[in-house]
């Protein structure tokens, strides 16, 4: 039987932050996306729906980590930039190659940004600035493993998330703005 994935939304100033843990950590951060999207990728990502956080036993430990990761985003949306830097996270289902990938990315730090090109030296891969690109592309953790801190190697804002409500132009716009509350100008 699958573990059971637990589900919640805080409202931000763009819209709802979908937010999803198993017993493990987070598993999913979704911005500018649709309930009913969320819970088709949860779905068939981990072969069955997620469970409301109301309906979770509320001392479940995928309920626990949902619990934090809502609080931390909270903070985050407050203003503390580093509020997410400890979250635990789970990223069993994925691909060694996606998890080294989100590793890195993941320890750059607020108000710091690097390239595709960057990550793949980070992590000893040099050239492999596209594959880095799909890892990155393929994050279920947007702002906790922060990929809006990863920019084009020519220094403008690169590519951010798609399929998203608003289309690639509003997810960069979000972008531009996640990398401002952090003190980064990027070129357009």
């Amino acid at each position: 039987m699958p573990e059971r994935i637990v589900a919640g939304s805080i409202t931000a100033d763009w819209g709802p932050i979908r937010v999803a843990a198993s017993s493990r950590g987070l598993v999913a951060v979704d911005q500018l996306v649709t309930a009913e999207a969320f819970v088709d990728r949860l779905e068939r990502r981990f072969g069955t729906p997620p469970a409301d956080v109301a309906e979770a036993a509320s001392d479940s430990a995928a309920a626990g980590n949902l619990r934090l990761g809502l609080a931390a985003l909270g903070r985050f949306l407050g203003g503390d930039l580093t509020a997410l830097d400890a979250i635990p996270i789970d990223l069993a289902e994925r691909t060694a190659w996606d998890r080294l990938v989100l590793g890195a990315v993941r320890g750059i730090p607020s108000g710091a940004t690097a390239s595709y090109g960057e990550v793949a030296r980070m992590i000893g891969k040099t050239g492999a600035a596209r594959a880095v690109g799909g890892a990155v592309g393929r994050n279920p953790l947007g702002l906790v493993i922060p990929c809006h801190r990863v920019i084009a190697g020519d220094g403008s804002l690169g590519g951010y998330g798609g399929g998203w409500w608003g289309g690639q132009a509003t997810g960069l716009q979000l972008k531009r703005e996640l990398l401002a509350r952090e003190g980064v100008t990027v070129r357009p």
